[in-house]
């Protein structure tokens, strides 16, 4: 299950910008993650709240914000909304994609004390 490792590297992030920002807790945070991702969101609430077990985002809300995929089509020449990595295109039918959006896992912003 690598979301324990990302939940971990989310609740670093958060530590970081408590050092620099000055804040002692946090009572949202809110996420990005791409449909491509390859993030489940209720293993990433799982581990989110065990990693953040007697930190300063203990009790915080995770609220997940979802974006979708994308893909060029090679056959189109555009880029097209895709549900996952073996989507066809929904303009042609076409396979061949190059996935250029909805990759990534974002701290989108907290909610800080």
């Amino acid at each position: 299950m690598h979301e324990l490792s990302l939940a971990q590297g989310v609740l670093d992030i958060i530590e970081e910008q408590a050092r620099r920002q000055r804040f002692s807790r946090v009572t949202a945070v809110r996420l990005e993650i791409g449909a491509l991702a390859g993030v489940e969101p209720e293993a990433m609430r799982f581990c989110f709240d065990a990693v953040t077990r007697g930190s300063l985002a203990e009790g915080a809300a995770l609220e997940i914000l979802a974006t979708p995929g994308a893909a060029w089509c090679m056959r189109c020449g555009e880029t097209v909304p895709v549900e996952d990595r073996t989507s066809a295109c929904p303009r042609c039918g076409g396979y061949e994609l190059q996935v250029n959006g909805g990759t990534h896992l974002r701290v989108h912003d907290l909610e800080v004390e």
